[in-house]
C-alpha cells in the first residue's frame, strides 16, 4: 500500500518498479471508483516520471523529498550548503 511521504511506503528497488506499481494501482483504484486514491496516485506517478526523465542514468526509487527538491530546488529544506 502506497502512503503519502514516503510513510510506510512499500520499498521498490528501482523507480521503473514503482512507475509500474503506480499503474496498476491507479487502474485498481478507477475500477473501485476511489477518485482520491486515484488522484493521489496519478500526481505521485507524474512526479516519478518527471525524476525519471530529469535522471535518466539513476535507477533508484526516489523518496518523497527526492522527488519534492527535484520539482522545488530552491525551497529552504533542499538547498546545500559548503562548509
Amino acid at each position: 500500500m502506497s502512503t503519502e511521504a514516503g510513510i510506510g511506503q512499500d520499498l521498490m528497488k528501482t523507480i521503473d518498479e514503482h512507475i509500474q506499481k503506480d499503474q496498476s494501482e491507479i487502474q485498481s483504484a478507477k475500477d473501485h471508483g476511489d477518485n482520491a486514491k486515484v488522484r493521489h496516485l496519478t500526481e505521485e506517478l507524474n512526479s516519478l516520471k518527471e525524476y525519471k526523465d530529469h535522471h535518466p542514468d539513476d535507477k533508484h526509487d526516489p523518496n518523497a523529498l527526492e522527488l519534492f527538491c527535484d520539482a522545488n530546488p530552491d525551497e529552504p529544506e533542499c538547498l546545500v550548503y559548503d562548509d
